[in-house]
């Protein structure tokens, strides 16, 4: 990673809540699909998880595959695994 720090982990919970928030309201869309506050909070909560993702990825390294880029392929196997104690 490019430097994992309590930074990281702050990121890292910002997208797990974003995307926590994205699924409930899909679920909600999947039985109320015209109800237009929710569409409009539907693409309110993608537009800032994809800004924490992006966030993540510029400080921390790539998430998954598609944020993987020509200076950052494959760096997350130089770092410690989740199981060796570093995630918060």
């Amino acid at each position: 990673m490019i430097g994992y720090n309590v930074d990281c982990d702050m990121l890292l919970k910002q997208v797990y809540e974003t995307s926590f928030a994205m699924d409930d309201v899909v679920l909600y869309l999947d039985t109320h699909p015209d109800d237009q506050d929710a569409l409009e909070y539907f693409f309110y909560v993608m537009g800032m998880r994809q800004q924490a993702v992006m966030a993540y990825e510029a400080q921390c390294g790539p998430l998954m595959v598609e944020g993987v880029m020509d200076e950052n392929y494959w760096t997350w196997i130089n770092d410690p695994w989740p199981w060796e104690g570093v995630c918060g």
